[in-house]
């Protein structure tokens, strides 16, 4: 018990030899003068009952009382001293129960009570309202109306609001329906409640039925049918109502604000939120930290985070939702580093961190990919006791994914307590993410044993990692498994299997669902046109953007980045061209990094070496990795010695940390005889310990990935592939193949055509034709670009076994049939 109560005990009679000491001056005072003992006054002069009980020691402590713990305590006391049975006491103990979350003790006690007073049965009703299920709630306001106690307005308003807490509409309409019977239909307050109900019930049209139906409206009321609107997406609609409510001559309080300012937000009308602000500071309301939260969050929102952070920089008080909502508003805009900024700030000035910030902290680490500063917030939750809160710790999952660590966030999900579908679906994400298909999908499989029905985001979360196999079987699957669901109208699970089925180099099944789908969204649109492109069909990337833009969705930076891309693949280089300058032009869009690279790409690609170099040259940014490859892959295609030279010294200046670059340099100075330029490259790669990324190629057989690296002998086939491959040699070199030695050096003849022969892309297109029947698609994945000799020998094996074969490598698809390459030679 408190200090306070265990002076208190000593008034009590005490039957032990032992008794506490009494209470000094300071600490005593006469019970019956204290005003926290007025309403025992009243009471016990209401129900007759003695002066001497409500003046009881007992009953001081009843009002001390500050938790279910001391209330515990104090019961056999009152017991003991024969008080129980008085209605003081039983009137104190039903509240005191409710109030600390136990309606079913106050049951117990009320059950005890043989003269209920109707005091009883409304206090114990709000007792289950608040604290315990719908169905408790009802059920006692139904005992209540059996035993004759007539229902008061009140009784009436808790429930409604249970059922909007709860979505309940079925019984939300049987309360109102007890509130019209009981002659409450016109009860401001009643009627408050129902408008609240129904809009909480998503039952906007009926809640503004019982609003326009109020014989009287006050300034609650038009807050609640704002807030209705406002929460229920209808923006437009409660910024009406808000100019309706002043013409009628009610004027907007910091409520109605606090309302409102969200709605705007996510109407996304910056001038609107402005008219608001302008109110504010009429009315003087700048300096509610409410109301310049809410007008923060309002800006964030509409893209205007530096007004926002103005405004947080001049609130004089700060909570720590305002913290949140600055922290959020940098990380909704894309600038994590700020984010992270003011979450230390926040540190620094001493506010403790809630859920939510730790939450908002991660995702900006997850941004970032700041591994470190996520560790640091993994130990500052464990600090805060926040490790039992499976939001927060789902959020830990996301960040440790994204920071390229998913082992951690499997840990973390392994010992997760209370695991929901968010959970599973982040880490069936995060394992997708770092391309760990396999237990991706374990664990989607392992969620639907355990009861946990997938969503959208489940599906939307596992189909990209179905697309990274490749696999047309495994699409049907999945696919099945979407319409079985009932999800075949989403259309972010639309999308991802358009997307799915284009990378399976199913473009034509991926169009037909583009064209089955009643709603497309800009991605939509995005997946298709990159689904031609990586497929090679360049026009007809052309043409779906041309109708794309002829339509009502506009396209957003990553469309041009995949029309560019697509008219790359194809040698389209005037059209990509007009495409990068009507980016800006017509949509005002800036390219990024990766334009500039794909537009290197196209015109290195086709040969326009020196207009590539030009265009790097008065890029307005700082150019990057990906501009500078992209230069130097075009200076391997077309041999060009001095321009390779000058993007690889920039790319070295970059430091890259994988030694591809290095190796295209290499076969630059290879292709033009430059033999001690090869050693010197060679001896770079040494000193800074760079390998060449191994070729590996896989093959799925039945349900199980067969993988191949180039001249390994590990797979339990091999002699049988290698044997295979000399027969299929002599034939495709019968029907015109000849080897590409040109990029092996240093080894003899015979030794080369050996290396050539053992290219994991030719390992695994010979497993797939000794373990499949005659006539089936082989599908392959490459990690790497698909090698000159390897595309020109799968031509000619396409040719000779009549199959068809479909490589999908590093960059694009390659779809090999009667001889031909779907690339047509340019890649």
């Amino acid at each position: 018990m408190s200090s306070q109560l265990l002076h208190f005990t000593a008034l009590l009679p005490i039957t032990n030899s032992i008794r506490p000491p009494p209470l000094t001056p300071s600490r005593a005072r006469p019970p019956s003068s204290a005003p926290q003992f007025q309403a025992f006054h009243t009471l016990s002069q209401r129900t007759h009952i003695p002066s001497h009980v409500y003046t009881h020691p007992a009953a001081i402590l009843l009002e001390l009382c500050t938790s279910i713990k001391e209330l515990n305590q104090i019961i056999p006391l009152i017991i003991k001293n024969g008080l129980y049975n008085e209605h003081l006491f039983q009137t104190k103990l039903v509240s005191l129960f409710c109030n600390y979350g136990s309606p079913s003790e106050a049951f117990r006690v009320f059950e005890t009570v043989e003269d209920k007073l109707e005091v009883f049965y409304h206090t114990l009703l709000k007792g289950y309202a608040k604290n315990s299920s719908l169905g408790d709630a009802m059920s006692f306001f139904c005992r209540m109306k059996s035993d004759g106690i007539r229902p008061v307005v009140y009784n009436f308003t808790y429930l409604l609001k249970v059922c909007g807490d709860n979505a309940d509409l079925r019984r939300g309409k049987e309360i109102h329906a007890h509130l019209i019977s009981s002659g409450f239909a016109t009860n401001l307050f009643a009627m408050t409640a129902v408008v609240n109900m129904y809009a909480k019930c998503r039952q906007i049209n009926e809640a503004y039925k019982m609003f326009d139906r109020m014989p009287e409206r006050d300034l609650v009321s038009w807050n609640t049918i704002i807030a209705g609107y406002a929460q229920n997406g209808l923006a437009k609609i409660a910024l009406e109502l808000v100019i309706r409510m002043q013409e009628e001559g009610q004027k907007p309080d910091s409520i109605t604000l606090v309302t409102l300012l969200p709605a705007v937000a996510d109407y996304g009308s910056l001038i609107i939120g402005k008219s608001i602000h302008a109110y504010v500071l009429r009315a003087s309301f700048e300096s509610l930290v409410n109301i310049s939260t809410a007008l923060l969050d309002m800006y964030s929102k509409c893209g205007s985070v530096g007004t926002a952070r103005l405004i947080f920089n001049r609130m004089k008080q700060k909570t720590a939702v305002s913290w949140n909502s600055m922290i959020d508003g940098y990380v909704q805009n894309e600038d994590a580093e700020e984010a992270m900024e003011i979450f230390q700030k926040m540190l620094d000035e001493g506010f403790q961190p809630t859920n939510v910030t730790i939450m908002e902290a991660l995702h900006a680490c997850a941004d970032l990919g700041d591994l470190e500063r996520g560790k640091f917030i993994h130990k500052l939750l464990d600090q805060l006791k926040l490790g039992s809160d499976v939001s927060v710790m789902n959020s830990l999952m996301s960040m440790y994914s994204k920071c390229k660590r998913v082992d951690i966030a499997a840990k973390i999900f392994k010992n997760l307590q209370g695991k929901t579908l968010v959970s599973w679906n982040t880490m069936i994400l995060g394992y997708a993410q770092n391309g760990r298909v396999s237990e991706a999908l374990s664990h989607f499989c392992q969620m639907q044993s355990q009861n946990m029905k997938p969503d959208s985001f489940t599906m939307v979360s596992v189909i990209p990692a179905l697309a990274e196999l490749s696999v047309t079987r495994q699409a049907k699957w999945i696919h099945g498994l979407v319409i079985r669901t009932c999800f075949d109208k989403n259309i972010f699970v639309m999308t991802a299997l358009v997307d799915m089925y284009a990378k399976c180099g199913a473009v034509h099944t991926a169009r037909k669902l583009f064209d089955m789908m009643d709603e497309r969204h800009v991605t939509t649109w995005n997946a298709m046109i990159d689904g031609y492109g990586t497929n090679g069909l360049g026009k007809a990337a052309v043409d779906l953007f041309n109708l794309m833009e002829k339509g009502t969705i506009k396209p957003n930076d990553i469309t041009f980045l995949c029309v560019i891309s697509a008219c790359s693949h194809s040698g389209l280089v005037e059209e990509g061209l007009q495409y990068f300058a009507s980016m800006k032009e017509d949509y005002g869009l800036e390219p990024a990094m990766d334009h500039y690279g794909a537009m290197v790409d196209l015109l290195g690609r086709a040969g326009r070496l020196r207009e590539a170099w030009d265009f790097i040259q008065k890029m307005p940014m700082e150019p990057g990795i990906t501009v500078f490859g992209a230069m130097l892959g075009a200076c391997r295609i077309h041999k060009n010695v001095e321009l390779g030279e000058r993007a690889a010294d920039k790319i070295f200046e970059l430091n890259p940390v994988e030694g591809g670059y290095h190796v295209l340099l290499a076969n630059i100075y290879y292709t033009a005889s430059l033999w001690d330029e090869v050693a010197k490259v060679r001896k770079m790669m040494e000193k800074k310990g760079l390998q060449k990324t191994p070729g590996c190629s896989l093959v799925d057989l039945r349900n199980e990935v067969h993988t191949f690296y180039s001249g390994s002998t590990s797979h339990p086939q091999s002699k049988r592939i290698y044997t295979f491959l000399e027969t299929l040699g002599d034939e495709i070199k019968a029907a015109g193949y000849v080897p590409d030695t040109n990029s092996i050096h240093d080894v003899e003849a015979d030794v080369k055509e050996q290396l050539l022969n053992s290219h994991s892309e030719k390992l695994a297109i010979a497993f797939g034709l000794l373990n499949t029947t005659p006539g089936t698609t082989i599908h392959i994945r490459k990690n790497l670009r698909v090698c000159g000799d390897c595309h020109n020998a799968t031509k000619y094996i396409s040719l000779v076994t009549g199959r068809e074969i479909i490589v999908r490598d590093m960059h694009r698809f390659h779809h090999f049939k009667n001889g031909t390459c779907s690339c047509g030679d340019y890649w």
